[in-house]
């Protein structure tokens, strides 16, 4: 129920900006164009969006054959927590990074980068794994495709606004709006993807924190998915993705946390603070996230925990 409530609350904003959007554009008539807009953009988020993020990152489908390591940690994953198995697709981006996308667990899709694959041992991606079937078993992903398409859609409204301010105002405004309707659509070009932003950011850092929380428990210790933050902080700073912002909320670690404008509106919580409460505490004053994670006991633990995971495969 919360998620319906949630769901119910982003489509009533994301849509209420679209047809603000329209009425400052076109008054009367345009309030009702950016309105059946908004109907149509809900309509192709639920059924589409999914795959419209898959295209954006150039994300291919996998088979057992072509991915058999990631496709049986998925498996085993799937059965412990009780769901189908998804779809693997695999981003051609060397960022680490990872998300889950579909508009149910019937037509779920998990998607990894080549970089994470390729930074990642066994137990660390299988609590990145664990983390985005969470989401799909959470029934997170369908706020995150809609949030996606919405958000992108009133990026390209603000931008056709600001290109129609820089006209009226050449053209020294028209007779019914004069300045404060050139005023009015370069405020509204400003504030409505800040908006859209905002919104997702509400949304999308408490579902982080249940989201690692029950991909924990599909694996049974959570301190693979912990040291997988940890290297996914380290590496994205370093090389930060090449990712739309409208779909940033998506990712298991903010793509755009290397680039420092995008970062003041991350829709992510800390890293230090999602590792701590995986592992029981709190964050250590001034404590960095590093790439190591070398405790001998810790890693006992996870491959403990990888053993139990393999046993019941």
């Amino acid at each position: 129920m919360g998620n319906q409530i949630r769901t119910t609350v982003l489509l009533a904003a994301m849509t209420a900006l679209i047809i603000w959007i329209g009425q400052l554009l076109g008054g009367r008539q345009g309030m009702i164009i950016a309105l059946l807009i908004a109907a149509g953009m809900n309509f192709f988020s639920y059924w589409y969006s999914d795959k419209l993020v898959l295209k954006m990152y150039r994300a291919s489908e996998v088979t057992p054959g072509q991915a058999p390591e990631l496709y049986e940690t998925v498996q085993r994953l799937t059965q412990r927590a009780g769901l189908p198995m998804p779809k693997l697709y695999i981003i051609p981006q060397q960022s680490p990074n990872a998300f889950a996308t579909g508009r149910n667990p019937a037509h779920a899709v998990v998607a990894v980068t080549e970089g994470l694959l390729s930074i990642m041992n066994h137990d660390e991606v299988a609590g990145v794994l664990a983390h985005e079937l969470a989401h799909v078993k959470n029934r997170d992903i369908l706020i995150g495709s809609i949030a996606a398409t919405m958000a992108g859609a009133i990026m390209v409204l603000a931008s056709m606004a600001r290109w129609s301010s820089i006209f009226r105002g050449a053209g020294g405004g028209d007779e019914r709006g004069g300045g404060a309707g050139f005023i009015g659509l370069i405020a509204m070009s400003i504030i409505a993807p800040m908006a859209a932003m905002i919104i997702q950011m509400a949304i999308s850092r408490s579902r982080e924190y249940l989201a690692d929380a029950t991909g924990a428990s599909f694996v049974g210790n959570p301190e693979g998915l912990a040291r997988a933050l940890e290297k996914l902080g380290a590496y994205s700073k370093r090389l930060p993705m090449n990712a739309n912002p409208s779909t940033a909320h998506m990712f298991i670690v903010n793509p755009l946390s290397g680039k420092s404008m995008m970062s003041l509106f991350s829709t992510h919580p800390p890293l230090e603070e999602r590792v701590a409460r995986l592992r029981g505490g709190r964050p250590s004053a001034g404590r960095k996230i590093d790439s190591g994670g070398d405790s001998r006991d810790r890693e006992a633990r996870a491959k403990a925990a990888w053993n139990r995971l393999s046993d019941d495969g």
